[in-house]
């Protein structure tokens, strides 16, 4: 990873804004505070957001560490994760963000988490325990292959005992949901 400014700073900036301005909208729609043009409209975002990011991903590969800064390379993800309703972008930029860590431009972390969706998006257990579903009963993991060794795994790419992770999960998500009206959600980028 660098420290010097990125190669890149216009795609970074949209990248920031576009993440900036979902993540806002994500947090409404587990607030359960959006109405049905509202979450269409996030839809359409999220459309939006996949679009500019396959532009990039084939102008550029991964928009890692050195071409966009952390910051955006972080929104990149974001992006990626969230982008549901089409699972073989997602796989492919799952595929391009691996390389990335690889050399030594990127967070092993987002790979998780985005490995994780990618199998979940495809209808297969997680590996990492990164997803989960906030749920009127409460938070809960998404489906997950060989729970006993959950841990080991986790600690490969630097994730917390899981635990930890969803105690912290709890803090950030249980105050502000009602059990009563809290929608079915998938927490991303929480655990």
């Amino acid at each position: 990873m660098t420290t010097a400014g990125p190669l890149r700073p216009d795609l970074a900036r949209e990248l920031i804004a576009r993440a900036a301005s979902s993540a806002a909208h994500r947090a409404k729609r587990v607030r359960n505070q959006l109405d049905a043009v509202q979450l269409g409209q996030g839809r359409h975002t999220d459309h939006a957001n996949t679009k500019m990011l396959r532009r990039i991903l084939a102008e550029h590969d991964w928009p890692g560490h050195r071409l966009v800064g952390p910051d955006a390379a972080r929104a990149a993800w974001s992006i990626a994760l969230h982008s549901d309703d089409e699972p073989d972008f997602q796989r492919a930029a799952t595929t391009l963000l691996h390389r990335a860590v690889q050399a030594g431009d990127a967070l092993i972390q987002h790979w998780a988490h985005l490995h994780d969706r990618a199998l979940i998006t495809n209808g297969h257990a997680q590996e990492y325990g990164t997803q989960l579903l906030l749920r009127a009963g409460g938070i809960e993991l998404c489906p997950l292959r060989a729970p006993e060794s959950l841990d080991e795994r986790r600690a490969t790419v630097g994730l917390p005992p899981i635990a930890v992770a969803l105690k912290a999960v709890h803090r950030r998500y249980t105050p502000s949901c009602s059990a009563d009206d809290a929608p079915t959600v998938v927490l991303a980028g929480a655990a």
